[in-house]
């Protein structure tokens, strides 16, 4: 399966983060959401996000050390519509944390602070729920 996918995690508090070659990241107590993309093995590399024990490959991975994943959204599609969706979810997040999966392409960033739930607006729920804890 191919497509994107969105990470819904929550940071129970405030948190300096050292995320590979972007250094330390100051990471407010709040909600992120993480927009990534799979061209090939969709729930695998998702599985791969959800899984504690991992070898650190990317930004996401520091991150997922300390938050809670609260739920994960996708689109199955072979389209490259990662940048796009990304942009969809900068527009209502409170802040882009720049850099964040973005070495690959132009955006600000992948990952988007919120600092109310993001289960709670239409453009995340209207993507597919990914029901993790069944996989």
């Amino acid at each position: 399966m191919k497509g994107i996918y969105c990470i819904l995690m929550c940071l129970n508090r405030r948190r300096n983060i050292r995320v590979a070659k972007l250094g330390l990241i100051p990471f407010k107590k709040g909600y992120y959401c993480y927009v990534g993309s799979a061209l090939n093995n969709l729930e695998k590399r998702i599985k791969r996000h959800i899984s504690k024990s991992k070898k650190m490959k990317w930004h996401i991975d520091y991150l997922l050390k300390y938050a809670a994943i609260i739920g994960a959204r996708i689109i199955i599609t072979s389209r490259k519509l990662e940048c796009l969706m990304n942009k969809r979810i900068e527009e209502i997040s409170t802040e882009t944390i720049k850099t964040f999966g973005s070495t690959d392409c132009k955006c600000t960033g992948h990952l988007h602070y919120f600092n109310k739930n993001p289960l709670s607006y239409a453009v995340i729920n209207n993507l597919k729920n990914l029901d993790f804890q069944k996989s």
